[in-house]
C-alpha cells in the first residue's frame, strides 16, 4: 500500500491538487450553476470518505482538505490547460510510486467528482452540458484512461 510518507510534501501536494483541480474545469467549462458545483465537489469528498478502507492512498487524499492552485488565470481556456497538465503530473507521480489499484482508484475518484460537478446544475435543459462533457472527456484523456 502506498501512502503520503512514499511522496515529498511537493509530490504529495500534486497528487492532492489532482481532483479539486479536475472539479474547477468543469465548473469553468459553462456557465452558471458555480455554488452548486462548488457543493458538488464537497459532496464528493464527503461520499469518498465514507468508502474509507478500501484504499490506504485515496484515505490520505480524500481526508486533506480539497486545495486548488489559486494561480490567477486569464481564461477558462488557460485554466483548463494548466489543470490538464497537473492531471497529467499527478498521474505520473502515481505510475512511480503506486499500485496499479491505487491509479485506478484515483482516476475513479477525480472521474467520479468532475462527473458530480457536472451533474449539480442543469444547463439550457440538459443535466450536463456539451462543454462540461468535453471537459471530462479532456481530464479522462489526462489521466490515461478510456473512461470508468
Amino acid at each position: 500500500m502506498t501512502t503520503k510518507a512514499a511522496f515529498s510534501p511537493e509530490e504529495w501536494q500534486v497528487v492532492l491538487e489532482g481532483p479539486p483541480t479536475a472539479g474547477m474545469i468543469v465548473i469553468t467549462a459553462a456557465h452558471g450553476g458555480m455554488w452548486r458545483e462548488t457543493i458538488a465537489m464537497s459532496k464528493a469528498y464527503v461520499e469518498a470518505r465514507g468508502q474509507h478502507g478500501e484504499s490506504e492512498l485515496l484515505d490520505e487524499i480524500v481526508a486533506a482538505k480539497p486545495h486548488v492552485d489559486h494561480t490567477r488565470y486569464h481564461s477558462a481556456e488557460e485554466l483548463r490547460d494548466s489543470g490538464l497538465g497537473h492531471l497529467r503530473d499527478a498521474m505520473a507521480l502515481l505510475e512511480s510510486k503506486s499500485t496499479a489499484g491505487e491509479r485506478d482508484d484515483y482516476r475513479r475518484f477525480v472521474l467520479t467528482l468532475a462527473g458530480k460537478v457536472a451533474a449539480a446544475h442543469r444547463e439550457h435543459g440538459q443535466s450536463v452540458s456539451p462543454a462540461e462533457e468535453q471537459a471530462i472527456q479532456q481530464i479522462t484523456a489526462a489521466l490515461g484512461t478510456t473512461g470508468s
